[in-house]
Parts: structure tokens; C-alpha cells; sequence
């Protein structure tokens, strides 16, 4: 015991006892950090020819070395790329927004200009730049393992304000807009919640997990193959649509209505 009592006061001591801890931290952290979903493995072909493509296509408002670029005035042309991870790049360029087809408050949806062999390797030089989300693993967009009662639940926590609770849509400021979310493919809805594009916050794997996203895919399925039960769904906007066009039939008759009372009238 005194042997140990004296080593206690040497120098080195302090040092020991910080590694110690330092290697307990460390595999603490690895043992209880949250499941994920990214796990992605890409050539060094892959990342030459996404270099060569993003240079062609990406690198007039990113920035030749995708560190982004702005006008004279301040304005930002395109923000850095570095660190936005392949996920982001699979979603922006595999739902056609990227590249975009003109400057806006919103990059529009439109048709892909680029395979899928390219957007992975465009995915692949990005991912090279530095660590981000990845593309997801299959298992996390089979919406028959997810639960759709829960995602439900998520959804209307934290979509419905913007996204409408029946994910049609709606307005949002200064000429943007949440996009409907019925019908999209599995892999852009969780690639939209695991990167936040445009307005739409990051919903990352500390704040939903792989299967709370999974969850949400499954109930935004659901709603797609309920449909409307109710009749015409006016676009899912809510009650008002319905009263608009409630109002247009009862002004439509009330008119019509006028209008034979007059003419019976001569």
C-alpha cells in the first residue's frame, strides 16, 4: 500500500490517469452512440469522374473547389459544398433541382439531368471533401417494416405546419414553398429529413432516428394508397378550398336563381 501511495505522486501519474479516461470516454461514446444509417463505400474512379462532373456542371456557382462563390454585391451564388455529405447530393441532383434551371427563392422540382451513375459519382467526389450525411442503407426505406401509427405521430409533430398535415403541401415567405411529400421515393424523403434542403430544418440521427424516418416513409405510403375516402380532395388544403368552393356553388346557384326570377318576371 505505501508503495502505492507513492506512486500516486508521480509525475506520470496524471498522465495515466487522463489516457484512462480518455479510452473509457471514447468507447462509452462508441458503444452508446445512435444507430445510423450511413454506410456507403465509393472508388477512387468514382470520385475522379464526380470531380470532372462537378467541374463541368457545379463549379460555376460552387466554386471550383466547392467552397462556394458569391456575387459582388455579397450575394451568395452557391454555398460550400463541403461537408453536405452524398446524401444531400444524391437528393439535389437525383430529384432534378440541381442543377438548377434558373435562380429563384426555391429550386423547382423537375426532370434529373444526370444518371444515377453520375449522381453517384457526383455523390462520391462531394463525399471526398469531407464527412456528411450518406446515402441510406435499403433496410431504412422498406416502409413494410416501418410503423406507420408512429410516423403518423412524427409527421404531425414536425412536418404538418409546413408540409400539411395529408403532406400536400403549402406557402411558405418571400416566393418559397414546402413541396408535397406524397409519391416521392423513399430515399429523397429520407435524404430530405437527414439533410434539411432549401427552408426544411435537418432532421439528423440525434433528432429522428433511422427508424422514426423509416416510421415516417411508411405513413406518408399509407396516405398514398388511402387516397381521399371522402370524396374529391380539393387538393388537401384544407377548409379553405372547401369553402371556396362551397361558396362557388351556392354563388353559382344563387345567380342562376336571379337570373331565371328576373326573366320569368318579363
Amino acid at each position: 500500500m505505501k508503495a502505492l501511495a507513492a506512486r500516486r505522486h508521480h509525475p506520470m501519474a496524471l498522465l495515466v490517469i487522463l489516457l484512462l479516461a480518455l479510452v473509457a470516454t471514447g468507447g462509452l461514446y462508441a458503444a452508446l452512440q445512435p444507430q445510423t444509417a450511413q454506410a456507403e463505400a465509393y472508388t477512387q474512379d468514382d470520385v475522379e469522374e464526380g470531380e470532372a462532373l462537378f467541374l463541368a456542371n457545379c463549379a460555376t456557382c460552387h466554386g471550383r473547389n466547392a467552397e462556394g462563390l458569391t456575387d459582388a454585391d455579397g450575394s451568395t451564388l452557391g454555398p460550400s459544398l463541403i461537408g453536405v455529405g452524398a446524401a444531400a447530393v444524391d437528393f439535389q441532383v437525383g430529384t432534378g433541382r440541381m442543377p438548377m434551371q434558373h435562380s429563384g427563392a426555391q429550386a423547382a422540382r423537375k426532370p434529373p439531368q444526370m444518371t444515377e451513375e453520375q449522381t453517384s459519382q457526383l455523390a462520391a467526389y462531394v463525399a471526398s471533401l469531407g464527412p456528411g450525411p450518406s446515402v441510406p442503407e435499403e433496410q431504412w426505406l422498406d416502409a413494410s417494416a416501418g410503423d406507420a401509427t408512429k410516423g403518423g405521430e412524427i409527421f404531425r409533430v414536425n412536418c404538418a405546419m409546413c408540409h400539411n398535415a395529408a403532406g400536400a403541401g403549402g406557402a411558405l415567405t418571400r416566393g418559397k414553398y414546402a413541396p408535397p411529400v406524397i409519391g416521392i421515393e423513399p430515399k429523397h424523403v429520407y435524404e430530405a429529413m437527414e439533410t434539411g434542403p432549401q427552408n426544411m430544418p435537418v432532421f439528423n440521427d440525434n433528432n429522428l432516428s433511422p427508424s422514426d424516418k423509416r416510421d415516417v416513409i411508411a405513413y406518408l405510403e399509407t396516405l398514398e394508397e388511402t387516397g381521399s375516402p371522402g370524396g374529391i380532395s380539393l387538393g388537401d388544403l384544407g377548409p379553405v378550398t372547401e369553402g371556396l368552393y362551397a361558396w362557388t356553388i351556392i354563388l353559382s346557384l344563387l345567380l342562376g336563381c336571379a337570373v331565371w326570377l328576373g326573366a320569368k318576371a318579363k
